[in-house]
């Protein structure tokens, strides 16, 4: 009896793990309803990125419009860059930012890294980038691939031209 009791505890735990490592999407909390098996990767675009040029080495801000063209919502969890191994998702809520795991990327919207408000940051520059550089990062979805993207680096005073 004890021996049986193991045999199913280990088949539990071994399938526990399996479900964990294959991330299992039936637990999904998005209502977008688009779980299916099969269903396509969200594609993910990119424009208007660039970084005002950094006033020291401690760190830095990153901005663009992340535009989702497919039917399926997504999240930005990550964002890596030779230019620190320490590249945050913040969000600015009431004038105060504060650094989140993830922001979402809407079915058919974009996601706006902005000045004032939600945007990359970068602390702890491994060098200090000038304006005309070119900065590269990667964007890590939940479901998209990954995106590279170079961030242009511009004067501390650019406000990009919003169309809107």
């Amino acid at each position: 009896m004890n021996h049986r009791t193991t045999r199913t505890l280990a088949a539990a735990l071994s399938l526990t793990a399996a479900l964990a490592i294959s991330g299992c999407s039936s637990d999904s909390s998005d209502d977008s309803g688009s779980d299916a098996a099969g269903a396509a990767k969200p594609a993910m675009t990119v424009s208007g990125a660039f970084m005002p040029e950094p006033v020291n080495d401690k760190m830095a801000g990153g901005f663009m419009v992340i535009k989702n063209g497919s039917a399926t919502a997504d999240k930005l969890t990550g964002v890596t860059s030779p230019l620190s191994d320490d590249v945050q998702i913040h969000e600015t809520k009431d004038q105060k930012m504060q650094q989140v795991p993830s922001m979402d990327v809407p079915a058919n919207g974009e996601l706006k890294l902005e000045r004032g408000g939600n945007h990359v940051m970068f602390m702890g520059l491994k060098s200090q980038p000038k304006v005309g550089e070119k900065i590269t990062v990667e964007l890590r979805f939940e479901k998209a691939d990954p995106v590279k993207v170079e961030l242009d680096v511009k004067e501390r005073t650019y406000k990009p031209h919003d169309a809107h």
